[in-house]
């Protein structure tokens, strides 16, 4: 609210408020290309096939994790509520099929359903995350990996708040959550047949250790979660919501 008053304080006096809205700018910066890279070796790590699959990506921004399927072959379908990122997902991704997607309010979806789902950092920026978990479970036939950021507790709740709707990596609503990890893993429950958390997490400070410690870990807090239709024999995945993961190396 201080922040607005500030705002309208200023544009009263004749004065705007500059924004990047050039999406390379915003989503190539260092520390978000670091954040990337270090979430898709981490998803490598995993070992869990996707060669040749179809996929549905949601909330890809401008496409940074999108050849991580293109390169293994699948048939992919990006698809963004924004039309500067999807004005130049058109130009970086020529003769890919990208749709437009608002999760808040989506419309039917070309192609439907798809072999997996790709949900990386979008459900905290939605104001009803249960509606899009039961989205997802209508457009996937196989695999659904989601990475969002969570609040900690051991209580199934959510914490609602506002965002920058004018900031292109924020809410395109205006409105965002934090989920506890026991509800979105208790929500996956309801609808897919097998959930699992990694062992491990990415590389990286946002992505916490230890869910018992909440006053050790200073800003973002994400967990990643992997639903599927099938039992995944997999080493590095648990069907237990651990409260201590180690760090992916």
């Amino acid at each position: 609210m201080l922040k607005r008053f500030f705002q309208d304080i200023l544009r009263k006096t004749g004065y705007t408020i500059a924004r990047i809205n050039k999406p390379e700018l915003v989503f190539h910066s260092n520390p978000y290309l670091r954040h990337n890279t270090r979430r898709l070796e981490h998803l490598a790590s995993l070992r869990i096939p996707v060669t040749g699959m179809t996929v549905l990506e949601v909330g890809a921004g401008i496409g940074d994790h999108s050849h991580y399927y293109l390169d293994r072959g699948c048939r992919i379908t990006i698809t963004e509520a924004r039309k500067d990122n999807l004005e130049y997902l058109r130009k970086r991704y020529s003769g890919i099929d990208i749709q437009h997607l608002d999760m808040e309010h989506p419309g039917p979806i070309a192609n439907a359903p798809f072999d997996v789902i790709h949900c990386y950092g979008l459900l905290y920026h939605l104001r009803n995350p249960e509606f899009a978990i039961k989205f997802f479970d209508q457009h996937c036939k196989q695999l659904l990996f989601l990475e969002t950021c969570v609040s900690f507790g051991e209580d199934e709740r959510i914490k609602l708040l506002e965002e920058d709707k004018e900031k292109l990596t924020e809410s395109f609503s205006g409105a965002g959550c934090r989920p506890t990890r026991p509800w979105v893993f208790s929500q996956l429950k309801k609808h897919f047949e097998y959930v699992y958390i990694p062992k491990t997490q990415p590389n990286h400070e946002e992505f916490p250790l230890d869910w018992t410690s909440s006053e050790e870990h200073q800003g973002l807090s994400r967990a990643i979660f992997i639903a599927s239709r099938s039992i995944l024999t997999n080493e590095m995945l648990t069907t237990e919501l651990l409260n201590h993961q180690s760090r992916h190396e």
